[in-house]
């Protein structure tokens, strides 16, 4: 937990990494640690990677290119939908105030999600920053060229995807960790494409719910990478300290570990066809080190137990030597209790006023989130004690930073006056996810064709290689059940999902039931 008293701040609203101008003569820094894949993609014109940043724009109108959106899975296109739905300027005269009109409903944009390599979050637990750093600097590679496999076993890849003018590192984690990474990359290339992160922006929409002089908890739930970084808890302090706060804000940190991996099904956290415990089970348990799942607390947490949400090795679940989380909201479950109990044993708390949800997949799950808290401001002890209550708002505010993203971008192209006069979100949009490489027989692969969690988390930074392929959108790769909350909770992007799905006419070659509808 970090406590501080706050009293100023600005940060820059983006990056616009500037650079000059593009040229044969790379500086690149040797002690880096994404070195070999800057050298490989700015000077290597025989790799897969290589960029020509000399001729990017070409004759093409930089204005009518894409903004480039990626996250290490499908929790990013939170951030993305709250792009699709902004709407606070005037599209014909750019001055502030609402039209009707989608502000940036004439962009194109490209999604990449990187769920081959996430989670994110987890590399900095395995000691392996310089490889997550590696993987932003590829994702950014990705976005600015043109190259992507129809299916990860493919040696053929395709090279008409757009190219782009914008960058959203829509994951926090990224954003901790990588966003010097990129800034300084992007200022090697001399393309001066600015680079939007979510953390300035959640930060930013945090404090807006405080009056200057009010005091207040602030809940930091992310994951444990983003948590390890300090990356809102720096942020919300540099912030309210130059923007003149005075009010006692403190901050608790809570690291979601497991629930952006549940809520990509990633099989070591969930697995819907288990119906007993797995020896491959990686989320919190009744034995785990850091995230134990406390047996005092069964009556807190509230665990659904129905249909296998809940993996026990006994028929009575007050009986459970081995205990797993199988549902997304039993996860959710977890880690609120695990944050209140926090506030509750800290000395002199104040009271959890907002709760920044600092992991883009966790937008998903507002409702289960809200749905718990309020559990928890009524729950009772058998002494008829409400325990938590004194220590939580009626109503916490839940802070999505993508609703603040937005901004940073709508500005960042009135700035360079680079607004897309012929684009259209919902037919030109293109949707992307890495899977493990298949024809690279270095990848290790479990029976579900990912990659095995020590593989992903054993490499090196440096290595240069495809680890991953980037391929389309399909129902080959993102489950019925993930294509479902997608419809229920972003269903304008969804909608973008489908038409690029449904229209791009490399995939109406592939067999229809990989097609979403």
């Amino acid at each position: 937990m970090m406590q501080l008293k706050i009293v100023v701040a600005a940060t820059a609203l983006f990056v616009a990494c500037k650079g000059g101008k593009p040229n044969d003569t790379f500086q690149l820094d040797p002690k880096g640690e994404t070195y070999a894949i800057e050298k490989d993609i700015l000077t290597n014109d025989k790799s897969f990677y290589y960029i020509d940043v000399n001729n990017y724009f070409g004759t093409e109108s930089r204005n009518d290119l894409a903004i480039g959106v990626f996250d290490s899975g499908t929790g990013g296109l939170t951030v993305l939908d709250a792009l699709i739905r902004y709407d606070q300027n005037n599209n014909q005269s750019h001055t502030n105030g609402q039209d009707g009109i989608a502000d940036f409903n004439k962009e194109n944009f490209i999604y990449l999600g990187d769920q081959a390599n996430m989670p994110y979050g987890n590399y900095f637990s395995a000691g392996k920053t310089s490889l997550l750093k590696e993987h932003v600097v590829k994702d950014i590679q990705f976005l600015l060229g043109n190259k992507y496999y129809l299916k990860p076993n493919d040696t053929n890849y395709h090279s008409d995807k757009q190219k782009i003018k914008a960058i959203v590192i829509a994951c926090n984690t990224a954003t901790a960790y990588g966003q010097a990474e990129a800034d300084a990359f992007m200022a090697r290339t001399g393309l001066n494409i600015p680079v939007i992160g979510v953390i300035n922006a959640g930060t930013r929409g945090t404090l807006q719910q405080f009056k200057k002089d009010e005091s207040g908890a602030i809940g930091v739930f992310a994951t444990v990478g983003t948590i390890a970084s300090d990356g809102y808890g720096k942020n919300i302090k540099k912030m309210a300290q130059e923007l003149g706060y005075t009010g006692n804000l403190q901050i608790f940190n809570q690291g979601g570990f497991g629930l952006a991996e549940a809520v990509d099904e990633e099989p070591e956290f969930l697995n819907r066809n288990l119906h007993v415990p797995s020896t491959t089970y990686k989320g919190p348990s009744l034995s785990h080190k850091d995230f134990p799942i406390d047996k005092a607390l069964l009556d807190v947490y509230n665990f659904n137990f129905d249909k296998d949400k809940m993996l026990c090795d006994s028929k009575n679940t007050d009986d459970c030597s081995v205990l797993q989380l199988n549902d997304a909201e039993n996860y959710v479950r977890y880690h609120l209790v695990s944050l209140m109990e926090k506030i509750r044993k800290s000395k002199d708390p104040q009271v959890l006023k907002a709760l920044v949800l600092g992991c883009t997949h966790y937008p998903y799950l507002k409702n289960e989130i809200q749905k718990v808290f309020t559990e928890l401001y009524n729950y009772q002890d058998k002494n008829g004690r409400k325990v938590y209550q004194q220590y939580m708002a009626p109503h916490i505010k839940l802070i999505d930073p993508a609703e603040y993203v937005a901004k940073e971008l709508y500005d960042a192209l009135k700035q360079q006056n680079q607004f897309n006069p012929n684009g259209d979100a919902q037919k030109n949009s293109e949707f992307y996810i890495s899977m493990a490489n298949l024809t690279n027989r270095n990848v290790l692969v479990d029976d579900q064709g990912r990659m095995t969690y020590d593989y992903k988390y054993g490499r090196n930074s440096g290595e240069i290689q495809e680890y991953v392929k980037v391929t389309p959108f399909s129902k080959k790769n993102i489950s019925e059940e993930t294509l479902q909350r997608f419809k229920t909770a972003i269903p304008q992007t969804f909608e973008l999902i489908k038409n690029f799905s449904q229209n791009n006419p490399k995939l109406l070659k592939q067999a229809a039931q990989e097609r979403i509808n």
